[in-house]
């Protein structure tokens, strides 16, 4: 039953969704809907939201067995190209409507989601030209996006430093994220299983070897999220969601570039970051948002609720613990009762309060995507979980 339903959500609700938002027009993906489902035709197009929509359909495509979904995929690979900086290299932020640049940061959170939805284009299509864009983009993050620390964040299109307000809240502007080297370490592992190319491995390897060294902290068992040039963390926080996310993730990019025989110190990591943010986010009703300076908010929003899903099953694959699948039982549960949106044309809704009420956030923007609970669907579907459940 679990099954079914997780298969009727992706085939039946998220993708639908996302199909009748392709604009013939100008190409692309149409890039705004307020809460209301009324669509801005000229509102720009983010390069997350296009990367993501490529990433989703191109595997929806290649493991659900569906070719209907091809079309789709090719539609935001062919206006990824809108996006690319001829002249310096890399993607800008975003364009158009109708594919001019617009917002023209290279943000290498941005770099590494191209990566990602290119990479999974090639895993479907075979096609060269994607595998050379998403190991030429690889090079840019690796030539240009980083220093001898680590990864940068937000740079101008010409790869001089700019401030990094799209990757930093709460207060603070940080120099170095949690969030951008979990998705730069994801995006390599996925370019790497389309790829097996040494050079790509090692850099994800460097990436984990990171986040265990540097972003985790063993003693509070999370993830900092927000630093300074020196890595140095700059307030008390914890994200549950990426926390939970993290996961799952990072157990599978270990197990994607990391040798076997060395890969126990990430288990350990991993398992920590599900078990932490369960004992002290996860209710009956949906997953905390995030805790700054002991101040808990209690905000559920759409991806940190599909993310806890995943955390959950990564926890009963590596534990069998039984605990684990009853609380994705009622993690699913309060997903399709509260979050899933139950209007005609509807899909999740962005964020909802603990009491059920929405904040009333778009339902289509540059962050609000298929990404989250399309690969929530599509991994679950792929997860060895009790047939019976």
């Amino acid at each position: 039953m679990f099954n079914a339903e997780i298969r009727a959500q992706m085939e039946e609700k998220i993708l639908p969704f996302w199909e009748k938002l392709k604009d013939d027009a100008f190409g692309g993906f149409y890039g705004y809907m307020d809460e209301d489902l009324q669509l801005e035709r000229k509102a720009d197009k983010g390069c997350i939201l296009n990367s993501r929509i490529l990433w989703t359909f191109s595997e929806a495509a290649r493991t659900l067995n569906r070719e209907r979904y091809l079309p789709y995929a090719q539609q935001a690979y062919r206006f990824l190209h809108r996006f690319e900086d001829e002249e310096n290299g890399g993607v800008f932020w975003s364009v158009t409507f109708d594919g001019r640049p617009a917002d023209t940061t290279k943000h290498t959170y941005c770099q590494a989601f191209a990566v990602y939805g290119l990479a999974a284009y090639y895993r479907l299509t075979g096609d060269e030209e994607a595998l050379g864009k998403a190991m030429a983009l690889f090079r840019v993050i690796e030539t240009k996006c980083r220093d001898e620390g680590g990864y940068l964040e937000a740079l101008k299109a010409d790869f001089s430093p700019e401030s990094n307000e799209k990757l930093s809240e709460n207060g603070v502007m940080a120099s170095r994220t949690m969030n951008t080297l979990l998705h730069v370490i994801e995006a390599y592992a996925e370019l790497y299983r389309a790829r097996a190319d040494e050079e790509v491995r090692a850099a994800g390897e460097a990436g984990l070897r990171q986040c265990l060294g540097t972003i985790y902290n063993p003693e509070k068992r999370r993830m900092e999220v927000f630093f300074d040039a020196d890595f140095r963390p700059l307030l008390d926080m914890q994200s549950y969601g990426h926390d939970i996310e993290g996961s799952w993730l990072l157990w599978d990019a270990a197990e994607t570039m990391i040798a076997p025989s060395e890969r126990e110190s990430f288990r350990k990591m991993c398992l920590d970051l599900m078990e932490n943010a369960t004992e002290r986010a996860l209710t009956d009703h949906g997953l905390h948002y995030e805790i700054v300076d002991g101040k808990m908010n209690t905000i559920r929003a759409w991806w940190t609720q599909a993310e806890a899903l995943l955390g959950l099953a990564f926890g009963w694959q590596e534990t069998k613990n039984p605990k684990r699948l009853e609380q994705m039982l009622v993690q699913w549960k309060y997903i399709r009762e509260v979050i899933v949106d139950p209007r005609d044309g509807g899909e999740w809704f962005n964020e909802i309060r603990e009491d059920g009420t929405s904040v009333g956030k778009p339902v289509v923007e540059e962050w609000k995507c298929p990404y989250h609970n399309g690969r929530m669907c599509l991994r679950l579907l792929q997860a060895d979980l009790p047939e019976n459940m």
